[in-house]
């Protein structure tokens, strides 16, 4: 409980310090919206399109009833449009990320400054380190997109998919988040993204307690501008504190002092 509560407190921690720091705030909430338009535009069009997408998807319904058909067709197009939101959410903070990899790191440097943290790294120029940055956030949204794919999946067996899947797709979800959130730091020194997944599974409940609310405050529009900014510091403390072994050890670690 007591790391659970910790990796919460890491998300108000980063909260505490971009609502105090507007040039941050602003730096990391350009990069959010433009995803936010980007992604919404996107559902906005298939959700405009999903009658003649699916009719085309379709055609082996075309000689069966009027109504079985239309009940078919749209029961498809639901489906098509829910599984599309739904990789959108959970793919919406790679994304971003991908987009405003500079800006993040920035705050990312910027919190550690503040927070006291150590900022070495493995010595990659930058050039390297984007590079490594882009390739993760691409593994990233293809973890996304399979995850995805089997909830959708799941989403259609009765009962179960209409009370278990809706918690399986926040934890799931949650989990990304945290992969996605801590990633700065371990890239910075070089590490994978297999070596963020051992970590986190290392530490789950400071994970849960960190990605769960970041997560489910992603779903919400506008919030969302100033959250992600907000998991960016928070996602760098959670990652100096698994990184440092102070997390997992059943201990509550110290809270670190924002210098201002």
């Amino acid at each position: 409980m007591k790391n659970l509560i910790a990796g919460a407190r890491a998300l108000g921690t980063g909260f505490g310090l971009i609502v105090r720091s507007p040039r941050l705030l602003l730096i990391g909430a350009i990069p959010a919206l433009l995803s936010a338009v980007l992604l919404l535009g996107s559902l906005g069009a298939l959700l405009y399109f999903s009658s003649d997408l699916v009719t085309a998807l379709t055609p082996f319904a075309d000689g069966w009833t009027d109504w079985l058909r239309q009940a078919f067709r749209v029961v498809l197009g639901v489906a098509l449009v829910g599984a599309a939101a739904l990789l959108g959410s959970i793919s919406f903070i790679a994304l971003t990320l991908l987009i405003g990899g500079p800006f993040y790191e920035h705050i990312a440097e910027q919190a550690e400054q503040r927070l006291g943290l150590d900022t070495a790294d493995d010595g990659a120029g930058f050039a390297r380190q984007l590079g490594r940055g882009v390739r993760d956030a691409v593994k990233l949204v293809l973890v996304a997109l399979a995850g995805a794919v089997v909830l959708f999946a799941l989403g259609f067996v009765p009962v179960l998919g209409q009370t278990v899947v809706p918690v399986l797709g926040a934890v799931f979800g949650a989990w990304v988040v945290a992969l996605e959130m801590v990633g700065l730091v371990f890239a910075r020194r070089g590490l994978t993204v297999r070596d963020r997944h051992r970590s986190l599974a290392a530490n789950k409940a400071s994970t849960l307690g960190f990605g769960l609310p970041t997560y489910l405050l992603c779903l919400v529009p506008v919030l969302q501008l100033v959250i992600i900014p907000a998991a960016v510091v928070g996602g760098t403390l959670l990652a100096h504190r698994q990184l440092d072994g102070t997390e997992g050890t059943g201990t509550s670690p110290e809270r670190p002092t924002v210098r201002e």
